[in-house]
């Protein structure tokens, strides 16, 4: 018996990465699963490709997480078809790098729109369904990036901004049963990694070396790292911690 069997599960941002990752590893444990994403034959391809249990389904979603409709209609796509709605992981996340002086207010606010207003608009939606049940679990995707990282103000911004979000929301949901937290990676090497190291021109190799040298356990993150940290925060064995923020990252923030 999975741990989720019988949950369903929301993942924004899931048809690649590490979104896709924590789908697999709730699917894998028995839920059934909802990929959002905002290419939805996208995310139908990853929907279809994911190892449900006996029982479980999977569906895939195209929404905008910055459009409060879309928001709306994905939570309800996931309860209307899939059964309810039990964990919603904002995964969601875009980059677009510079320096300060080069970084324009498109830059700006795309990243915080799709990291803040993203996860604002897809757990007001989800709490809907959570509070009357008196039961949810709601996991945030921040970054040691919220550390400080030259050339990402508006990422850094962002991903702290999560923090602060999820300790507000656990405070909030905590009497109605739903606890929220957040994982902050390291280094995870997935296409968004990869294109950062274009930008640095550096090969993707010669990338992914210099950040394995600069952590504790000498290599880079994987999706999978990131994913069985969701399912522990989303399952019941965690239900006595809220409001925390995980740093998943090698040790990297202590190197």
């Amino acid at each position: 018996m999975g741990r989720f069997e019988g949950r369903v599960v929301a993942i924004t941002g899931a048809a690649r990465g590490i979104g896709l990752s924590s789908a697999a590893r709730f699917a894998a444990e028995g839920a059934s699963v909802a990929v959002i994403d905002l290419d939805e034959p996208s995310a139908a391809e990853a929907a279809a490709g994911l190892p449900l249990a006996k029982g479980a389904k999977a569906i895939g979603v195209g929404a905008d997480v910055t459009s409060a409709p879309d928001a709306d209609k994905a939570i309800a796509r996931a309860v209307d078809e899939l059964g309810g709605l039990h964990v919603l992981m904002n995964n969601a996340g875009i980059t677009r790098d510079n320096l300060l002086f080069k970084m324009s207010e498109d830059d700006w606010d795309q990243v915080i729109g799709v990291h803040l207003k993203g996860a604002f608009l897809m757990s007001r939606a989800a709490q809907a369904r959570f509070v009357p049940q008196r039961y949810g679990k709601i996991v945030n995707l921040s970054s040691i990036s919220a550390l400080g990282n030259r050339g990402q103000a508006n990422y850094a911004a962002a991903k702290m901004g999560v923090q602060g979000f999820t300790r507000t929301l656990a405070i909030e949901l905590g009497p109605f049963g739903v606890n929220v937290n957040a994982i902050a990676p390291g280094f995870v090497a997935t296409d968004m990694t990869d294109a950062t190291a274009a930008r640095l021109g550096l090969s993707v190799e010669d990338f992914r070396q210099r950040t394995a040298e600069g952590n504790l356990v000498g290599r880079v993150g994987r999706p999978d790292d990131i994913a069985a940290a969701a399912a522990f925060l989303a399952s019941d064995e965690a239900s006595y911690i809220t409001g925390q923020t995980l740093y998943v990252d090698g040790g990297q923030t202590v190197a």
